[in-house]
């Protein structure tokens, strides 16, 4: 389909979205945000936080209560699987704002871990 100047619903779309892409490209900022990779604002970082994309492929990753994981002499358990992630995996990683967050695969909660973010020992 063309363009047309006299069709009302192109020609609004058009002047809608001729500034919006112009605006993205001045400034850098991109028009969609990837906010399906990052984390919910805490009081230990109010702005949020990006999963990296090794974790989280928009929808794996999630912010979990401290009662779902368990420390143990050999490693993280999350209760819902029974799955042990020893403290030497690399799957392992230090959580930025002090909560646990676990990537599952498709964030099924039955499914294997991709990533844990784990709270440093000092919170």
């Amino acid at each position: 389909m063309s363009y047309h100047p006299t069709d009302p619903v192109r020609r609004t779309l058009h002047s809608l979205l001729v500034p919006c892409i112009a605006a993205t490209a001045l400034t850098g900022v991109p028009l969609l945000s990837a906010a399906a990779h990052d984390a919910l604002p805490t009081a230990a970082k109010p702005q949020g936080w990006s999963y990296p994309f090794s974790c989280c492929s928009g929808y794996d990753c999630r912010e979990v209560s401290a009662r779902q994981i368990s420390e143990r002499p050999e490693g993280y358990v999350i209760k819902g699987t029974g799955e042990v992630v020893t403290y030497s995996d690399t799957r392992l990683k230090n959580s930025p704002d002090g909560e646990y967050h676990w990537c599952s695969v498709a964030g099924a909660d039955d499914s294997r871990t991709i990533c844990l973010f784990v709270p440093p020992r000092s919170y």
